[in-house]
């Protein structure tokens, strides 16, 4: 029988919003790569930006509200987010578990971690973090204001400005994080259209996985990366706020990365923005489902398709509203002794500046990386559980043809990729970075340990954990299509 309806995916939500400016102050402590030789923001490229949304569904019920606060940080520790979290979750009347944070995870606004406060610019941190929670509790306030119904329709399009950054430099037989041009990348945006009741576009959606490392070691500005040019052309072509969400991009990054041009930043994000409105632009009127009307003869018989309101079952299945929060035991690999790894840290430290005081640049910024990465390693053991097994906080959100995904960590796009395939009908946006964002670091396929990557070093977390969130997340997406 031949198909005669495809439905718009859509869901139907009280949804509030509001925006703020966070950018941090020049002067504020700004080296997130180990191959800077720079501590300090010298300027801005474009702003930083915190979105609040706050969702309900359609039947007002507070109890299921729900708030996710999206960021342009690389992220915060539990340390700087949970008081935010606490105080913006009693101020819009929710436990704090319906308080998800994620962010956008741009390496260049700003490297923000309590241990940084001894540095160059540290000191301008901890003021910076206190004004940004009253700044918040403003923005929230507005958005609590603006709740009122609303159509989220979504869309699908294509863009191949990511690429796999697992490359193998056979020369000299190692894995280097560069563009691999035989590997594929996902290449999926999703594209979504927030409409209130008489059909006006009010807010924009884009979905994209990417890590944002266009700027690099040689760029010493704050900015989004490419994510604020992204914004930049989807908000000129609608004339309302476009809010991006990250996708799982532990082995994607840009095509053209790794630089310090602004300029290369802003042509990714135009590349990104252009196949989102393409997806945006092939959306028929909110509320639609297309329709096939039957033959008109012509020169040829052509067969009618046309936009017609949703149905009444249509529309009770778009207002559906089902979330779910649970823990996923993983299991912690042998973590590094923080004795040993203050003891590399001061020994890389000394060496670097004996390179610098010998004039051997080249030397001394592989010194400072080495040093940076166990100052990055004493923080995740620090911070980690003393047990064999993390728990790490995931969520199932469920609104009409959508099911929207967050979980810690920095996951291979393989958690995505797999969930689509079994769930084919959905639209489907998967989250990573949220909560316990930096604590676990990387999640890698089973197969791509032992290799060489680079995603392992850094990773708190053993062999096969990604599988078994990727079974975790279908198992509880089940359980959301049946509520």
């Amino acid at each position: 029988m031949s198909k005669t309806h495809e439905n718009t995916p859509t869901s139907h939500v009280r949804l509030g919003y509001a925006r703020r400016d966070v950018t941090p102050p020049v002067g504020i402590y700004h080296r997130m790569w180990g191959a800077a030789r720079h501590d300090r923001a010298t300027g801005i490229h474009r702003p930083i930006l915190a979105d609040i949304l706050v969702f309900e569904p359609l039947n007002g019920d507070a109890d299921q509200r729900l708030v996710r606060m999206q960021f342009d940080f690389v992220g915060l520790t539990n340390e700087q987010q949970n008081p935010i979290r606490i105080a913006l979750a009693e101020r819009a009347s929710v436990q704090v578990d319906r308080l998800i944070v994620t962010y956008s995870h741009s390496h260049a606004s700003g490297f923000l971690h309590p241990d940084r406060k001894d540095m160059p610019g540290g000191d301008l941190i901890e003021p910076y973090l206190e004004s940004l929670t009253e700044t918040l509790e403003k923005a929230l306030d507005e958005a609590l204001q603006n709740l009122a119904p609303v159509s989220i329709s979504y869309a699908t399009g294509r863009c191949n400005m990511a690429a796999n950054r697992d490359y193998r430099d056979e020369a000299r037989d190692i894995y280097v994080t560069g563009y691999n041009p035989e590997a594929p990348a996902d290449d999926i945006v999703v594209a979504a259209r927030v409409t209130d009741e008489h059909g006006a576009h009010h807010l924009s959606f884009v979905h994209y996985a990417c890590h944002p490392t266009t700027l690099a070691w040689e760029n010493t500005v704050l900015s989004p990366d490419f994510v604020g040019a992204t914004r930049e052309v989807v908000e000129h072509a609608t004339a309302c706020p476009c809010v991006y969400f990250q996708g799982p991009c532990g082995e994607l990054g840009p095509k053209d990365g790794f630089t310090g041009d602004l300029a290369t930043a802003d042509r990714n994000g135009r590349q990104l923005g252009y196949a989102a409105m393409s997806a945006l632009s092939s959306l028929g009127p909110p509320d639609t489902d297309y329709v096939y009307e039957g033959p008109v003869v012509s020169g040829a018989t052509l067969g009618i398709w046309r936009h017609h309101p949703m149905s009444d079952d249509r529309r009770r299945h778009a207002g559906t509203y089902h979330e779910a929060a649970f823990d996923v035991d993983l299991k912690l690999k042998d973590l590094p002794a923080l004795e040993q790894l203050q003891s590399d840290l001061e020994r890389y430290s000394e060496e670097q500046k004996q390179a610098d005081q010998a004039g051997d640049a080249e030397r001394a910024r592989d010194l400072g990386a080495r040093a940076e990465r166990c100052r990055r390693w004493q923080g995740r053991v620090e911070n980690l559980p003393q047990t064999e097994q993390f728990a790490l906080r995931c969520t199932v959100w469920r609104m009409g043809d959508a099911i929207w995904v967050t979980c810690g960590g920095e996951p291979y796009n393989q958690l995505q990729t797999k969930l689509r395939e079994r769930f084919p009908d959905l639209i489907l946006l998967v989250s990573p970075l949220s909560t316990d964002c930096l604590s676990i670091a990387y999640l890698l396929p089973e197969d791509r340990y032992g290799i060489g990557l680079y995603q392992e070093e850094p990773s708190s977390l053993a062999p096969g954990c990604l599988e078994v969130l990727i079974e975790n997340f279908a198992e509880q997406i089940g359980c959301a299509l049946e509520a």
